[in-house]
């Protein structure tokens, strides 16, 4: 089909789902990181992915939030002065959640390590899992991946608990693999993803993307099926739900795709790159 290479050529240079995918995850958890109360006790599952905190240390780690939320630099200062005053590495948790609010990645990487180093040492060795991802993340947002998943790789090595924690570290590790161009182990990950979070959009949307970037074609249509079946509502989801039936032939399901994406958010990138994509068809034969 004539229109087809413009197309193959759009969806790697013009927009990856994924990202937007990502970016919108993020930007959720900051928002519900800002607004959450107090942090879990120490005996509570992590099932949102913060770090549980004791009772002796919840006070000041919450109120080292809200100066970070406030303004990073005022967490930064409140950080350094409760870890000279004995916050163990719950201090330097915090001094990295402000140097992220401030987006400087490299110092919040810093924070992170030496703060899962400390607790390594103390005993607690999920929590220094949790730190280390958190790195992770840094590194990615950063833009280093090879750091990224060495930091990963640290964080899984401590013994994550099954379910939501080791399936996002996972993820995020897949992220960075795919980064650095290697496909195999971040197809590994993403498995151990979608065993682990199995109702987590996000992971069949990246499962998907990487299966079409692959060829994988009948893995890349199953789990687009099942990204959109558990997020419907998805401009992301449905620009690659897009991208992955005109590349199997079905022109139809693509424009209906597209055509959702674009309604669900006509302003992201996700929807002007579908609508992008839509401008590239033939007009639609009229009915018989």
């Amino acid at each position: 089909m004539p229109f087809l290479l413009p197309l193959l050529l759009l969806a790697p240079q013009a927009y990856d789902p994924e990202i937007e995918a990502v970016m919108n995850r993020k930007r959720k958890e900051k928002a519900e990181a800002a607004a959450s109360a107090a942090p879990a006790p120490v005996t509570a599952q992590a099932s949102d992915g913060r770090i549980p905190v004791p009772d002796k240390f919840a006070a000041k780690f919450q109120a080292c939030l809200d100066q970070a939320v406030e303004a990073p630099d005022k967490g930064v200062a409140f950080a350094q002065q409760w870890r000279i005053d004995g916050g163990s590495f719950y201090a330097r948790n915090c001094m990295g959640f402000a140097y992220a609010r401030a987006e400087r990645w490299s110092p919040a990487i810093v924070a992170f390590e030496q703060g899962a180093d400390e607790a390594e040492r103390n005993g607690e060795m999920v929590q220094s899992g949790r730190l280390w991802a958190q790195a992770g993340n840094a590194a990615l947002a950063g833009g280093d991946a090879a750091k990224a998943r060495d930091d990963f790789d640290a964080a899984l090595a401590r013994g994550l608990p099954d379910g939501l924690e080791k399936g996002e570290v996972h993820l995020d590790r897949a992220r960075a693999l795919v980064a650095l161009n290697d496909a195999k182990g971040a197809r590994n990950s993403l498995d151990v993803a979608l065993e682990q979070v199995p109702r987590d959009p996000l992971a069949w949307l990246l499962s998907a993307t990487l299966a079409r970037r692959s060829g994988e074609m009948k893995l890349a249509q199953a789990h687009i099926a099942r990204a959109v079946q558990l997020s419907p509502d998805d401009a992301s989801v449905a620009l690659e739900e897009g991208n992955i039936a005109i590349l199997t032939d079905h022109e139809d399901i693509a424009r209906s795709a597209w055509q959702r994406a674009v309604k669900l958010a006509a302003q992201s990138p996700a929807g002007r790159a579908a609508a992008d994509n839509l401008s590239r068809l033939p007009a639609p034969k009229p009915a018989d």
